[in-house]
């Protein structure tokens, strides 16, 4: 066929492609246009639900947001870190709003610790304690977990139901059931906190230990290795970085839970927090936000510093 000839063919064949892709981009944006649609509609129909249900309804009571505000700003700004460090108030007159003396922990003497730094130390030690206990019970779980490590389907099986189910229900949930039978404090936070850790990092750890690398593996069982030699000396140490990457990520996480249980009798700043909001005492409730602020901010550098140094900076390089 002459290039003449081929002309009209290819010109014939550009058209159909042009025209079949004019058809695709135009199916797509009808296809966009009604699912933004849809979207919206749902949106807009699950907030007016919610607004029906709640009690007082939400859009009739967002004006009065600035009363919550307006008590929230302490007359004297100095009183936010009198309450923080429990010093006393020029405007103490007998109230609870500017008892910020009255809460001291005395160590030695005249040595104290402010009430607050205290109850933070006490959400602090729920975090850290249910973080290195879930750790340690999630670790075994996620090997027996592993299809790569673990060949027993019945024994896989019950290793992720486990996990399953302790991730599936909040730590709310488990703390108000062993506040039941424990009585409100921090025991019954940590034990809810530890149960939903194993969970959590029960399914990410056993995920990672599935991606490793079998040929160390294969090496020590060909030599006569037991299953526990092969775990300790071939995917261990393939794994270990990460794993204790996940549990400081899951650390910085606890601290925010072990708030939330502490504001529903859990102990800890969590409690002392919502006795403060719900008393309307504005000095106290912003020198806690800005304690529990600061340390979120404290944990998280440290935690990240730190699985710089066990994952290794080029990870945290190659990853922008």
């Amino acid at each position: 066929m002459s290039v003449a000839q081929s002309e009209p063919v290819l010109k014939e064949t550009t058209r159909e492609i042009v025209t079949a892709w004019e058809r695709t981009t135009s199916s797509r944006r009808l296809y966009t246009i009604i699912g933004l649609i849809l979207i919206v509609i749902g949106f807009v129909g699950s907030v007016q639900y919610a607004d029906e249900a709640n009690a007082g309804h939400f859009f009739e009571r967002l004006p009065h947001l600035f009363d919550f505000l307006q008590w929230l700003i302490p007359s004297d700004w100095n009183d936010v870190w009198r309450a923080l460090f429990g010093r006393p108030s020029p405007l103490a007159n007998g109230s609870e709003a500017y008892d910020f003396a009255s809460g001291r922990v005395y160590i030695w003497g005249d040595f104290y610790i402010p009430e607050y730094f205290e109850l933070m130390i006490t959400t602090l030690n729920i975090a850290i304690l249910s973080t290195i206990f879930g750790f340690l019970v999630a670790v075994p779980l996620a090997f027996m977990s592993a299809r790569n490590i673990t060949p027993s389907p019945a024994i896989r099986f019950g290793a992720r139901r486990i996990c399953e189910f302790l991730r599936a229900f909040p730590e709310l949930v488990f703390a108000g059931l062993f506040a039941a039978v424990l009585s409100a404090g921090p025991v019954p936070a940590i034990a809810a906190i530890l149960l939903h850790t194993i969970g959590a990092l029960g399914k990410l750890f056993y995920e990672i230990i599935e991606n490793i690398d079998m040929k160390p593996d294969e090496g020590i069982r060909s030599v006569g290795g037991t299953r526990l030699e092969r775990i300790r000396f071939a995917a261990l140490p393939q794994v270990l970085p990460n794993l204790i990457s996940y549990g400081l990520l899951r650390l910085e996480i606890n601290v925010r839970a072990s708030t939330i249980i502490g504001a529903v009798g859990g102990g800890g700043i969590g409690e002392e927090l919502r006795l403060a909001i719900s008393r309307g005492f504005g000095a106290k409730t912003l020198a806690l936000l800005l304690l529990l602020f600061l340390t979120i901010i404290a944990v998280d550098q440290l935690s990240a510093w730190l699985r710089k140094k066990l994952v290794g900076e080029h990870q945290f390089l190659l990853a922008h």
